[in-house]
């Protein structure tokens, strides 16, 4: 059986505390919750960290959180060797949050990124340092000095980041707006969730179910650390934190 967790995360990424219920322990000690702030390992973001206190102040610590059945179903991974809560308890959640706002910075800037460079995403991977985003390119006379100045300049002009959603039918009638080359988002809930970056969406939107920041200044100084070839026609851009450092 499959639940259904309500993902506080979704309306709001900046939620750092909040309260639910246990409804279910699964075989593997996975804690399921009614609801949750902990964002589970999906499109290249990694799950949250942080600790679940009950009600007599212990803390259980979530090394990891994941999907289960569905993308729906939240599994709150504890460290080992941990008491586990009964089902029906009350728990308090508090992530890591240092750890999500350098992800959700990172992620913000990986959407930029492919605004600066409009191929299609072969793949990608936010972390908290060094991110990567993988585009389907022949060979480019861009550098990394180029990339990083673009970057900044969406930046500093610190457009707004925001939610919106469209039906099935929109996303069918614009396919541009899915930037991957192989992974398509899911439909048939009748909702699909587009980050947006500008006023309008005039940056950039596209489907995606991860946590960003609120606006593009947030995002902080950024540069391109690495361009990589891979594959005859893969190239991989790297993203860090931080001034580009001199040659």
């Amino acid at each position: 059986m499959a639940y259904v967790t309500q993902t506080l995360f979704r309306d709001d990424a900046y939620l750092k505390a909040a309260e639910a219920k246990v409804v279910a322990v699964n075989e593997r000690g996975g804690i399921l919750l009614d609801r949750t702030i902990f964002y589970a390992t999906s499109g290249g973001q990694p799950g949250d960290t942080g600790f679940l206190e009950r009600a007599d102040g212990s803390r259980i610590t979530v090394a990891a959180t994941v999907t289960g059945e569905t993308k729906e179903e939240i599994i709150h991974v504890p460290a080992p060797e941990l008491a586990l809560p009964a089902v029906g308890e009350t728990v308090k959640l508090a992530i890591d949050w240092e750890r999500r706002h350098l992800l959700m910075r990172m992620h913000a800037a990986c959407h930029l990124l492919t605004v600066v460079c409009p191929f299609p995403i072969t793949g990608a991977a936010v972390s908290q340092d060094d991110s990567r985003v993988d585009f389907d390119m022949p060979d480019h006379a861009l550098t990394k000095e180029e990339v990083t100045a673009r970057l900044m300049e969406l930046v500093r002009a610190d457009h707004p980041i925001f939610i919106r959603a469209i039906s099935d039918e929109e996303l069918a009638a614009n396919p541009t707006l899915v930037k991957s080359k192989n992974v398509r988002p899911p439909t048939g809930n009748g909702s699909i969730r587009l980050v947006c970056i500008g006023k309008d969406g005039s940056i950039d939107s596209q489907p995606c179910g991860g946590t960003h920041v609120k606006s593009t200044g947030e995002i902080g100084e950024i540069h391109i650390g690495k361009i990589e070839k891979k594959g005859r026609e893969n190239r991989r851009f790297r993203i860090r934190f931080g001034p580009l450092p001199a040659a």
